[in-house]
């Protein structure tokens, strides 16, 4: 059984910065890609950031050059590094993992962050 568990949401002033961080434990042998999304209320999650096995990095075009994702090393442990935001980058953040192996994929429960005007 893989847990997902993010944390560091919160209230943020536009401009302000936030971290949030993503943990994937329990049965976990191998280093999965991890993914952080958003939702609102009413849409579909949207895809954030996405860090692969090998390092590699994506990015959302509404977020390119404010949002930084990285992962410490060698484990399944990942951050999303938040500059700048926007009252547009309100929304629950999820984490996501995704094992290689089997492409099986695993949900945090959310964490919220809200950024005023």
């Amino acid at each position: 059984q893989v847990h997902v568990v993010e944390s560091g949401g919160g209230l943020v002033q536009r401009g302000g910065s936030l971290r949030l961080s993503c943990v994937a434990s329990g049965t976990v042998s191998n280093i999965f890609v991890m993914r952080w999304y958003r939702q609102t209320p009413g849409n579909e999650r949207e895809l954030v950031a996405t860090m692969t096995v090998g390092g590699s990095t994506t990015y959302a075009e509404s977020v390119k050059g404010r949002f930084t994702i990285s992962r410490e090393n060698a484990v399944n442990r990942v951050y999303l590094q938040m500059n700048s935001l926007k009252p547009e980058d309100t929304a629950v953040y999820y984490c996501n993992a995704e094992r290689p192996s089997d492409k099986a994929n695993f949900w945090g429960q959310g964490t919220r962050v809200t950024v005023s005007s």
